[in-house]
């Protein structure tokens, strides 16, 4: 009943320029009422409605511990959408979308609150004609991953015999390997494993997805993707805001396990990857899990990796209080806001580099970027006095806000005198195209319905990422406190010690 999408979409573009269309289904959200559901998921129905790539029929169904009928949830439903969605509001799309809304009040353990959804599902199969299929997106905190699905296998709604059902499951995937492995189990017990769909928002963003095209869809950067010419690559996911209103989830997660365990680790494996036989979702997942498989930690985890926490600063012109003065936390607590970890890749193609990795928040801005930094001219034919402003060639790839790509080299610079420095030239996605990016939960859930999971992390790719970051976690929770570092700045001073023991340094995106 799964859909296959086998097709190369670099190579077949004529194939892809027709719009994808969901066939008849449903889409059920358990925690229906935080925020991730306002301000991502129902927007992100909307937005496919209103461009015409869902069923005239489809269904959504809110599941939380509210006492709504119907007309509330639509109503939610309808203020999220004024709020947040990307694309204009039109009355006939909200219309027909409205007529396959339904509500179901209840806990997680409700036997009776979960046979009303399995008739409110039955329902809308005669009404609206799904077709028995529908996709379970559990935006609830992780620990009720286990309980909600043993209640869909429990009152048959995972049964695959009059439809395709399916299992969305947002990070993180566990808190380590043996939870993510018991999760997993879990998980498969009830649903089959190509049925199974990790939410990895960043693979679902449009300039994550141009790593591959930029990589092999032109021979300009594959002849020197490698150890012979690329000097090491920085990976840099940075917020500037505080944790806000999540310290009930925060503390205790981390930096590294909320951003570097799935985020990086995933952009590692794409920058890194060879080239796949296709773009389908098995030779995508074989590609990344062997590039998964050959990371190797540094020898000394002390020198090589760096565990931070913000203090009170300033950012953005404002006062800002520190990490363990924020509302809900552990005074004493010793959860990193901040990780830098080096690590390397036991093959061919990059033995030797090291890939850095960092993540914080409350940092100088928000970025993410991925920097492949080349190494210098093995002889200069310039006078050093001509060109001691110039640096390593580099070719950064921006994921948000500003998504494109910056290429640095060395020009002359005009006069009549020798003289080289660093330039940048800039390719941005909103000047090149017309067409506006969707949001990566549009393409997400569309990709869901249509059962494509090209863009989904498999379970291989989950364990290899806990089996790194494991060790670095012990390690850390041996050393206890974290390094310190003011709101406002690019992180604690030992992780540009890291780098500089190296001859290197971060970049300032």
């Amino acid at each position: 009943m799964t859909a296959t999408h086998g097709a190369n979409p670099l190579r077949d573009a004529a194939d892809r320029r027709l719009p994808r269309i969901a066939g008849p289904s449903g889409l059920v959200i358990f925690g229906v009422t935080g925020d991730l559901s306002r301000k991502k998921l129902m927007p992100a129905v909307y937005d496919l409605a209103n461009r015409g790539l869902l069923p005239p029929g489809f269904s959504l169904v809110g599941y939380a511990r509210r006492e709504w009928q119907d007309e509330d949830f639509a109503q939610e439903v309808h203020d999220a959408v004024k709020a947040h969605a990307r694309t204009p509001f039109r009355e006939e799309v909200w219309q027909q979308l409205i007529q396959g809304m339904r509500f179901v009040p209840g806990d997680f353990d409700d036997d009776q609150a979960f046979e009303n959804l399995k008739s409110t599902i039955e329902d809308l199969d005669k009404v609206q004609g799904t077709g028995g299929n529908f996709a379970f997106y559990l935006s609830v905190p992780p620990k009720f991953f286990p309980k909600v699905v043993k209640q869909l296998k429990k009152h048959g709604l995972a049964d695959q015999k009059d439809g395709w059902r399916r299992a969305v499951i947002e990070k993180p995937f566990g808190h380590d390997l043996t939870s993510a492995q018991e999760l997993n189990k879990v998980v498969h017990e009830v649903f089959p494993s190509n049925e199974v769909f990790r939410i990895d928002h960043y693979l679902g963003k449009e300039t994550v997805q141009n790593i591959l095209a930029l990589r092999f869809a032109n021979t300009l950067f594959e002849p020197v993707w490698n150890r012979s010419y690329v000097d090491h690559v920085q990976i840099t996911m940075a917020e500037d805001i505080g944790i806000g209103g999540r310290a009930g989830y925060y503390d205790g997660i981390g930096a590294a396990r909320d951003v570097i365990q799935n985020h990086l680790l995933q952009l590692l494996a794409l920058t890194a990857m060879e080239e796949p036989a296709s773009f389908d979702a098995d030779a995508l997942a074989a590609e990344k899990t062997k590039v998964l498989g050959a990371v190797r930690l540094p020898h000394d985890l002390g020198k090589d990796t760096v565990f931070g926490q913000y203090t009170a600063g300033w950012q953005g012109g404002e006062k800002a209080v520190g990490y363990l003065e924020e509302d809900g936390i552990d005074p004493k607590s010793n959860t990193d806001t901040y990780a830098a970890v080096k690590v390397e890749i036991d093959n061919r193609r990059w033995a030797g580099v090291p890939f850095y990795l960092r993540t914080g928040k409350r940092l100088g801005r928000r970025v993410t970027e991925i920097a492949v930094v080349f190494q210098r001219a093995p002889h200069s034919p310039f006078d050093h006095t001509a060109t001691e402003e110039l640096g390593h060639n580099a070719l950064v790839i921006r994921v948000q806000p500003d998504e494109g790509v910056t290429m640095r080299f060395g020009s002359k610079v005009p006069g009549t005198a020798m003289e080289v420095r660093d330039v940048s030239m800039d390719f941005a996605y909103g000047e090149s195209f017309t067409e506006s990016s969707p949001e990566a939960y549009e393409r997400l859930l569309l990709d869901v319905l249509l059962g494509d999971s090209n863009l989904f992390p498999r379970t291989e790719e989950v364990e290899l990422s806990w089996k790194i970051l494991d060790p670095i976690e012990r390690h850390w929770d041996k050393r206890g406190k974290p390094a310190q570092y003011e709101s406002g700045t690019w992180g604690p001073v030992e992780a540009d010690e890291m780098l500089a023991r190296h001859g290197r340094s971060w970049r300032r995106p």
